[in-house]
């Protein structure tokens, strides 16, 4: 598994300054003004990569990039590398070689925010390895524990509810009127009469071609041949010639004066 494993590179910082360092006397923290800032041994350029778990914090020369010294970290913040107590842009770092010998020096960056992203890359990683710790916990706890069996036992049923089925309280579900369309219809309400279609009223040209004969008063001393003589009258005035210059309401005029006057009933008949 470690021979599959990748180096990533998480932070490159392209000037950093390397420092020889008193040993620990005391058990108080180091002290960037006990070293020689304005002379220091080495300067090159610094990369953190991380291989696994594990973060390198590793010092190459600028030009060539030949590896000077390293720096495996296996926990931050520790004893790998540790932060001066009168500056934040000066650390301790402890290298290591391939023989397992280890010494403590010094680096510096110019910049302030150099010494920021330096950290921030440490943290960020840790974290990560911090989080992939505490889930690959849970996976092995939920491994450990029973598993839940939610199979049916021998004999186990259920029951389901479903519209428009079978139920205690009620029979069978009504079916729906289905339409040609395949659309379900409703019912037509109870009650509900059709409806007649309307009759058109009469056109304005019968209305006009429709004269109303006034009403005729019946007697019982007038006899049938009175009635009809009566009746034969408008059509003899009507067989009269008619002049170009004659009114054409003359003949409707003729027809009322052949009539006798007779008192006027109550009628329901409009008259024109």
């Amino acid at each position: 598994a470690a021979e599959l494993e990748y180096e990533s590179v998480l932070c490159v910082k392209p000037d950093v300054n390397v420092y020889r360092i008193p040993p620990r006397t005391s058990n108080r923290g180091y002290r960037a003004s006990d070293w020689k800032l304005d002379h220091p041994d080495w300067t090159g350029r610094l990369r953190v990569t991380s291989k696994g778990k594990t973060a390198y914090i590793k010092l190459e020369d600028k030009v060539s990039g030949e590896l000077f010294a390293q720096a495996p970290i296996d926990q931050y913040p520790g004893i790998a590398v540790e932060t001066v107590a009168d500056s934040s842009r000066y650390f301790v770092i402890r290298i290591q070689d391939g023989t397992g010998r280890s010494a403590f020096i010094g680096i510096g960056f110019t910049d302030r925010g150099d010494a920021f992203d330096f950290n921030v890359s440490l943290q960020d990683h840790f974290k990560w390895v911090k989080q992939e710790t505490e889930i690959s916990k849970e996976s092995q706890e939920a491994d450990t524990r029973p598993k839940l069996d939610l199979g049916f036992k021998e004999g186990q049923t259920i029951k389901l509810n479903i519209g428009n089925m079978t139920s205690k309280k009620g029979g069978a579900a009504k079916p729906r009127v289905s339409g040609s369309g395949g659309l379900s219809l409703l019912p037509p309400p109870p009650g509900g009469k059709t409806a007649v279609p309307p009759i058109p009223p009469p056109s304005s040209t019968a209305i006009a071609n429709h004269v109303t004969p006034p009403p005729v008063q019946k007697s019982s001393n007038a006899s049938n041949a009175d009635i009809l003589l009566d009746l034969d009258a408008p059509a003899a005035a009507s067989k009269a010639p008619v002049s170009a210059t004659t009114d054409l309401w003359g003949d409707f005029s003729t027809a009322s004066s052949a009539v006798p006057n007779q008192a006027p009933q109550q009628s329901n008949w409009v008259q024109f």
